[in-house]
């Protein structure tokens, strides 16, 4: 039995009204082991290491095949597509900008996009029974969005703060980290800000951008 959350939603348009969506509460991760563990249930017929043999080699395959440039499609689950992306350590180009350009080197695949297939959305609701499970508010900040990134320039201005993370950021405004995060990416994706990132992952750090005069 799943729990649905009532989450409320920013107001992008400005409206003033207090709209929200639904979502799942999610109830932990399913590990590899114990799907393969229920596909290969007594009676279907498949050995848990048949099963963990076709996992692995479909994994393999839909690698290749997205780095050739192919969208993969699964029957009954859905379609999947590499994105491409700027390294982390590299400029994001304008479209008619002055810089240099990147050459395939400084692009990488950074995501793969994916569209769940109809049947699969209807076989997920055929066993799904809902009961609430609370409601989530926003977490807002006091500051604008200009007294934020002042907040993040004062922070890195500091001698005793040669980098920020974004816990950091997120004590600083008030923000949760989902917003915290969006916002610090646009501030690193324009120059105009004199902020900028190194490191990947969870060990991502923010930095003052140095400008060459």
């Amino acid at each position: 039995m799943a729990k649905y959350i009532k989450q409320e939603l920013s107001d992008f348009q400005g409206t003033g009204e207090n709209k929200c969506f639904y979502r799942l509460q999610t109830s932990g991760t399913l590990s590899p082991k114990e799907l393969i563990t229920r596909i290969a249930q007594p009676g279907s017929g498949l050995s848990e290491g048949t099963v963990a043999h076709v996992l692995q080699s479909l994994k393999d395959e839909m690698a290749r095949a997205m780095a050739d440039g192919y969208s993969v499609s699964v029957d009954g689950l859905g379609t999947f597509k590499a994105t491409v992306g700027v390294r982390e350590d590299k400029e994001m180009d304008t479209i008619d900008g002055n810089e240099p350009k990147h050459n395939a080197t400084s692009l990488q695949v950074t995501g793969i996009n994916y569209k769940a297939n109809k049947e699969l959305i209807r076989d997920t609701d055929s066993h799904c029974h809902l009961v609430r499970g609370g409601v989530r508010k926003l977490c807002r900040s006091r500051y604008t969005k200009e007294e934020r990134l002042q907040l993040a320039l004062d922070y890195l201005n500091d001698p005793a703060h040669p980098f920020m993370r974004l816990d950091d950021y997120v004590v600083l405004t008030g923000l949760s980290k989902t917003v915290a995060s969006k916002e610090l990416v646009e501030f690193r994706e324009n120059t105009e800000t004199g902020i900028t990132t190194t490191g990947r992952g969870s060990n991502k750090v923010y930095l003052k951008r140095i400008t060459n005069k």
